[in-house]
């Protein structure tokens, strides 16, 4: 057998890209479903400028929040409830049950409480006082 090393990488995304493929195939071997799909939604101005937006993926009934940006001049006037709403409704079509997303203490987990998440984990991490916590819905 040939010795086989460990290297770290910083950056290797086409490394990460075919781990992460194989990790795919492995788990549709294992569950039979091949679903995953992203989604996404995004803000524009009136000159068709990205503002922000939120993307994901949906993949085994489940609904994976993995970016979530909204500006903050524009903060507070319901953008951010508007995309998750959008979001929402594209997973519960394509059959999603269930949402779950990771955020962090000093980002917005009181706007994922007020619609409807509930916190099943937090990690504390430095500087102190943060933390990241995970977040599921039903949807």
């Amino acid at each position: 057998m040939p010795d086989i090393h460990v290297q770290l990488v910083r950056g290797n995304e086409r490394a990460k890209a075919e781990a992460g493929a194989a990790l795919y195939r492995y788990n549709v071997a294992k569950t039979g479903v091949d679903d995953r799909v992203p989604i996404g939604a995004v803000l524009r101005d009136t000159s068709g400028n990205i503002l922000g937006g939120l993307w994901g993926r949906t993949e085994l009934g489940l609904l994976f929040l993995d970016m979530f940006f909204v500006p903050e001049s524009i903060r507070g006037r319901s953008h951010g409830s508007r995309l998750l709403s959008a979001v929402e409704a594209e997973a519960r079509k394509r059959g999603c049950q269930r949402a779950v997303v990771e955020t962090s203490s000093f980002q917005a987990p009181g706007f994922y409480v007020r619609h409807g998440y509930e916190e099943f984990g937090r990690v504390e991490f430095g500087p102190q006082g943060t933390a990241r916590i995970f977040l599921r819905k039903t949807l």
